[in-house]
């Protein structure tokens, strides 16, 4: 897609997420056609993807409020709900009732975490990132390197050339920062 396509999506979404009719029928008529071929793709049956591709349009007019341009294309985000709206629907079938090829049954016996889940970790890495920005430095720092390099307090301490009870309070107070600020913003 062009950067104006995606612009465009993006901020037809953001319409949406207003609840702007028209701009869900304009975002529903320039991507329908894209996301019906994948939904098909994974069913292999047209009633079944105009079925999934209906449900996952109610869902993105309730979660357009829920996208984030920075974390994902607008036609990720929207073949991502398909995706797991179509592999959702094969889930609720008997078995039997489809015949799935090695990759989509590969898919759904994957414990892997799926493009919505990463999108959803992204999410709450931005959110991390956003707060761990907020702490005064020597808080961030602290808790920086005892979470990534596994630092005691003991060694902290010496590392960044502190007392111990410096360094204990950096932590304490910089966690429950953290804490207060990812839920205010979740």
């Amino acid at each position: 897609m062009s950067p104006e396509e995606i612009a465009k999506l993006s901020r037809l979404l953001g319409a949406v997420a207003l609840r702007d009719q028209r701009a869900y029928r304009e975002l529903y008529e320039a991507t329908s056609a894209k996301l019906f071929a994948v939904a098909l793709r994974i069913l292999r049956d047209q009633g079944r993807a105009e079925e999934v591709i209906q449900d996952a349009f109610v869902n993105v007019w309730n979660s357009a409020g829920s996208y984030n341009p920075s974390l994902a294309a607008p036609m990720t985000w929207l073949i991502t709900i398909v995706r797991n709206r179509s592999l959702d629907y094969l889930r609720r079938l008997a078995p039997g009732e489809v015949e799935l090829d090695d990759d989509l049954a590969a898919v759904l016996e994957s414990d892997a975490p799926g493009p919505q889940q990463l999108l959803l970790r992204s999410e709450d890495a931005a959110a991390l990132t956003l707060c761990l920005g907020r702490l005064d430095a020597g808080q961030r720092q602290a808790i920086a390197f005892s979470y990534f390099q596994g630092l005691s307090h003991s060694e902290l301490a010496a590392s960044l050339r502190v007392p111990i009870g410096t360094v204990k309070t950096w932590i304490r107070r910089g966690l429950e920062k953290l804490r207060r600020c990812l839920e205010t913003d979740a």
